[in-house]
């Protein structure tokens, strides 16, 4: 994973920054908001590393990188990468959810329940989810596929990317030149992540083949 970011990863932002400035900044968190898993946790800090080092000119400007013009396209780029996954849950994946979810333990009746919960908590759902390293970079499928009235959804998450986008340019510009650095410290919990993710699926996974009633509808479905 590690000689994947330093060859692939960090020599493509260094170019994209380089070549259209913040206008890469807006497309690198646009492409990880669109569920392509190119981590902002790189994206943020390296803005932040070139705004503390005034001899980085941004090409577009020809002036120094800025703090706030850094923080905004990132949450630009954020929100607009986020309404293409909301997209693709909504008239893709929501479809496809209804016609064959049964074969991979997900009900009519379950998609209905979040539908419900969305309703309900979306808004908490999608602002909290996307101050988490990898739940961000998802979050949005699933308020597609429950169809979350698009205004709200836009509003919380932006107001999510925000502070996300604050938070982690200002810890580029802490540690500047090491500012790659910060993948370290955030890898713990990145794991701890992905690990509860996981285990939550394998755990709903176990329950749901344990239902007599979902075998049954299973195989009514499948004959």
């Amino acid at each position: 994973m590690l000689a994947f970011i330093d060859e692939i990863v960090l020599p493509f932002l260094e170019s994209l920054y380089g070549a259209v400035g913040y206008v890469g900044v807006m497309l690198a968190m646009g492409i990880e908001s669109a569920m392509i898993p190119l981590p902002s946790e790189l994206i943020l800090p390296f803005g932040g590393f070139m705004v503390s080092d005034p001899s980085q000119i941004e090409p577009l400007t020809g002036r120094p990188w800025e703090f706030w013009i850094v923080v905004i396209v990132a949450t630009i780029g954020n929100t607009l990468g986020s309404l293409v996954a909301y997209a693709v849950g909504a008239y893709g994946g929501r479809p496809f959810l209804e016609r064959y979810g049964r074969y991979i333990l997900i009900r009519p009746h379950e998609i209905e329940v979040a539908d419900r919960f969305f309703a309900k908590y979306g808004a908490a759902t999608v602002f909290f989810g996307r101050l988490l390293p990898i739940v961000r970079t998802f979050i949005s499928f699933p308020a597609g596929v429950t169809r979350m009235p698009l205004r709200k959804f836009i509003t919380y998450s932006t107001l999510g990317a925000f502070p996300w986008s604050i938070a982690l340019v200002w810890a580029g510009m802490q540690l500047g030149a090491n500012w790659v650095e910060i993948r370290h410290m955030l890898q713990p919990f990145d794991l701890a992540i992905a690990v509860a993710v996981v285990v939550g699926a394998l755990g709903l996974l176990w329950w749901r083949l344990g239902m007599p009633g979902w075998r049954r509808g299973t195989e009514d479905a499948a004959s």
